[in-house]
């Protein structure tokens, strides 16, 4: 099959913000054509966020949530299509991340929602999805499998560069200029989760517009540091992770521990440290002249108080969004399960083992034909 034609992105991440879709085209040359982003439902996101945690009756909630998912996947797909008129004969298929409720790399587990068959039917599109489960199979993380698409887009021979992605997790690639050299990723730990859960406790809000909030208060460096002794962060790559360890439980169990007399403003600010310091200390392991340039994509770049703190951490890098690289930051994710599909579409691997761990490339993603 060849690579020219549309294909669909789909993804929608921890930080539970929506649907982002994308039409994108890859020959001959990257481009991207279109982008929607469709809000999830306030029910939808309540029986996800119930979900990731273990529950009562969950395999009648997680097949119902899987039906309700899937038909919002195809809505966002066929409202893209019709939004911006296109040609549905001229697109390929559509990748679909579908919707992480567990990830537990350590017992080589994975589970996505968001019925492709559904898709499929809905949409009359052939649908590609489950992408984590055969990197698993490999010996692999499952995640983060973004990389790939980050070295076949944003490398260059001329400087080092690192895409940062922080959505509900952050997670970094290092791009070395050198071919020969490998390329690196894995989540560096929390992105938005843990402040987005903390400013919706107690203002009733999804997230934290600019870090407005977080500006208010003032970090309390002796719990940045009892967060930053969680085994995880000291734990070689390849690594990923997830809400199974960066939760609410655990970041009352937390603050419980720690003892300090905090306003709420003054936790978000602790938070929002947190997230920045375990990025700026996995970027500073790859800091050697010349330094990598560091391009910013996912949510988090819209935190204007999260990036100043970052460019405060790393004053020798520049630090700047992937709109520079000619990709909005929105729309990097959903733009790399496009590229996902035309990879398994192709015969083609679509993992880096050198990020996930596995013993070796793998085509990923299941078919399920129009």
């Amino acid at each position: 099959m060849s690579a020219e034609g549309i294909y669909i992105g789909l993804m929608s991440g921890t930080s539970l913000d929506g649907i982002d879709a994308v039409a994108v085209r890859f020959f001959p040359e990257f481009e991207l054509i279109c982008s929607h982003s469709r809000e999830l439902p306030e029910e939808v996101r309540s029986q996800i966020l119930a979900i990731c945690t273990p529950g009562d009756n969950e395999i009648d909630r997680m097949g119902l949530l899987d039906q309700t998912l899937a038909m919002l996947f195809a809505d966002a797909a066929i409202e893209l299509i019709e939004r911006y008129n296109l040609n549905k004969q001229q697109i390929v298929a559509i990748g679909s991340h579908g919707q992480t409720i567990r990830h537990r790399p350590e017992s080589a587990f994975t589970l996505q929602v968001g019925n492709p068959s559904l898709i499929a039917e809905h949409t009359g599109i052939t649908t590609i999805a489950d992408f984590r489960p055969r990197d698993m199979a490999a010996g692999g993380e499952g995640a983060p499998l973004v990389p790939a698409f980050h070295k076949a887009l944003f490398s260059s021979t001329e400087k080092p560069r690192i895409i940062l992605n922080i959505g509900g997790m952050s997670n970094i690639t290092w791009l070395p200029a050198d071919p020969n050299e490998k390329v690196l990723g894995y989540d560096t730990g929390p992105g938005n989760v843990l402040m987005d859960s903390w400013i919706s406790r107690h203002l009733n809000r999804n997230y934290d517009a600019c870090g407005n909030w977080a500006a208010t208060g003032t970090a309390d460096e002796l719990m940045v540091r009892q967060l930053l002794s969680l085994p995880y962060f000291d734990q070689p790559a390849p690594k990923s992770t997830g809400r199974e360890q960066f939760n609410m439980q655990w970041l009352d169990a937390e603050i419980a521990r720690c003892n300090s007399p905090m306003s709420h403003q003054d936790i978000q600010a602790t938070l929002l440290e947190l997230t920045a310091r375990s990025i700026a200390d996995q970027i500073q392991q790859f800091n050697r002249d010349p330094y990598p340039e560091v391009y910013v994509c996912g949510g988090g770049s819209h935190n204007d108080t999260l990036l100043s703190r970052l460019c405060a951490l790393l004053p020798d890098n520049s630090v700047t969004t992937t709109q520079a690289l000619n990709l909005h930051p929105d729309w990097v994710e959903a733009a790399a399960f496009g590229w996902l599909a035309k990879q398994t579409l192709n015969n083609l691997p679509g993992n880096l083992p050198d990020v996930t761990g596995a013993k070796g490339e793998r085509i990923l993603g299941a078919i399920y034909p129009a």
